[in-house]
């Protein structure tokens, strides 16, 4: 027969053991969740240097071959996907509205998707890393959906572009 003791003792084997499980798989779903953001997206804080009036950024490409990094339009906080195939910075309408962006003249905008509605704006400020750009023209794109921006040619004509073993080296001269 068990006594009271055992049973007990039994009873608080089963809630450690429990208790760990939880904790381990806890553990292991913000270990991936943290892998797998940084899979999708290397340049959380990207690689900035200034110096000899020249800023560098360095980003790194992701598991897909695409340059994605963390930056600011005006202060708020977004994912730019580096795109140079793409004319003007292109934003979805939701981050727009999040962001606080005017709705311009309205145009036509033909991409990989098909043909969508678009809206002239302009960007007080934009940042990747230490380049920072003032002015900027760009589009609020109907067919967008997601934080994500395209960073396109309104914003780098005038950055100096390197591609180079998984890197891509942006260089902005004052």
């Amino acid at each position: 027969m068990n006594s009271p003791d055992s049973s007990s003792t039994s009873t608080l084997g089963k809630i450690f053991i429990n208790l760990s499980w939880i904790l381990l798989l806890v553990a292991l779903s913000v270990f991936f969740s943290s892998y797998l953001k940084n899979r999708t997206n290397p340049n959380q804080q990207p690689d900035s240097a200034s110096r000899e009036g020249v800023t560098e950024v360095v980003l790194k490409r992701n598991y897909q071959h695409h340059y994605v990094a963390n930056g600011l339009i005006n202060g708020t906080p977004v994912t730019f996907l580096v795109d140079t195939g793409a004319t003007h910075v292109a934003i979805g309408p939701k981050l727009a509205d999040k962001i606080g962006l005017e709705r311009g003249y309205e145009g036509t905008a033909y991409t990989a998707n098909g043909t969508t509605r678009t809206y002239d704006t302009r960007l007080e400020q934009l940042q990747l890393g230490d380049i920072q750009l003032n002015d900027v023209r760009a589009s609020i794109t109907m067919g967008m959906d997601g934080d994500s921006v395209l960073l396109g040619m309104s914003a780098l004509k005038d950055i100096e572009l390197t591609h180079k073993n998984g890197e891509l080296t942006m260089r902005q001269i004052h």
